[in-house]
């Protein structure tokens, strides 16, 4: 019998926090609670000794696996590659499901968050397409045809 119950969060570290939260939000997401952690836990967690982080907890409505926003005061964040490409390395999108995947990314785009490349589809069945969102994260926007 395997351990494993469930899949509860993504965590994503950002400079800007409120920016982060509002285009989550923006995409259907709902704050689920905002605070500051530090002390022994995060210390042993992270494996940072004296750090202390704001975080934004977000699921969709309803429940499920959420997006767990951090913001590190202390120590200072370490810029990541703002300009990554898929085949870099590491953690590349996280991916929702949509309705009306070219309105989504129309109103992105007026919000000044382009895409990577473009709307592909698959054998018709699903259409999906990278935004690159606040700080270069990429968003996998993606719908049923």
């Amino acid at each position: 019998m395997t351990p494993f119950r469930s899949f509860d969060h993504v965590g994503i570290t950002v400079a800007d926090l409120d920016t982060a939260a509002a285009f989550f939000a923006g995409l259907g997401l709902e704050v689920e609670g905002r605070m500051f952690v530090e002390g022994e836990f995060l210390d042993t967690v992270c494996g940072i000794p004296g750090s202390r982080t704001e975080i934004v907890m977000l699921r969709p409505p309803g429940g499920g696996t959420g997006i767990e926003l951090s913001s590190f005061v202390r120590p200072d964040h370490v810029p990541g590659s703002p300009s990554a490409m898929a085949n870099e390395l590491g953690l590349r999108n996280v991916c929702f499901e949509v309705t009306d995947l070219p309105a989504v990314v129309d109103r992105l785009a007026a919000e000044g968050y382009g895409l990577v490349g473009g709307v592909g589809e698959y054998e018709n069945v699903w259409r999906m397409a990278y935004v690159r969102g606040p700080e270069g994260k990429v968003v996998a926007l993606a719908e049923l045809c």
